[in-house]
């Protein structure tokens, strides 16, 4: 009988409390990456801040669709783009270099190869109006609350992806409506 508190207290540490307030960047990976893994870009950067990694004149030809692995390791994939016009013979000639940006972006080797997929953008992707980042710059105190809100996640890359996306929510928030 004496073991099982002992049981039940490693029990209750493992498992999240519920009922408490939770930092969003504490739960955003877990709800996040899901929705993003089904479509194959668990990388969910390259969707949200592709004009940042590519340019804005790459970004307003492409999308990134789903990125590939071809075994358990998630390195050396190909990502599937869709691409509108002739921009496809440029992006031919220009894949070592995006490759190398987007590998960059990704803190490693995600990416090995580019598979283009032709066809028309969908309405958001051409205007991307929806993925310009403001650059209005935010109060400090809102500054110092976005890096207290994601001071503890231990892995920098997501760390600094949260705070991007912070400063990206407090600066929409500011928008009057309609804009």
């Amino acid at each position: 009988m004496a073991d099982k508190p002992d049981a039940d207290k490693s029990v209750a540490e493992e498992a999240p409390r519920k009922g408490r307030m939770q930092a969003l960047a504490a739960s955003l990976p877990g709800i996040a990456g899901k929705a993003l893994g089904k479509r194959g870009l668990a990388e969910g950067g390259l969707v949200t801040d592709w004009t940042a990694i590519v340019g804005e004149q790459l970004a307003r030809s492409t999308l990134p669709l789903k990125l590939a692995f071809a075994g358990r390791e998630r390195r050396d994939g190909t990502l599937h783009l869709r691409v509108a016009g002739a921009i496809a013979l440029e992006l031919q000639h220009l894949e070592p270099q995006l490759i190398e940006r987007i590998n960059a972006y990704l803190g490693y080797g995600a990416v090995a190869r580019l598979r283009l997929e032709r066809g028309p953008l969908p309405q958001v992707a051409r205007g991307r109006r929806l993925a310009e980042p403001s650059t209005a710059p935010l109060a400090p105190a809102e500054s110092a609350a976005i890096d207290r809100s994601v001071e503890g996640i231990a892995d920098e890359a997501l760390r600094q992806s949260l705070a991007r996306l912070g400063a990206t929510l407090a600066r929409e928030a500011k928008k009057p409506a309609g804009r």
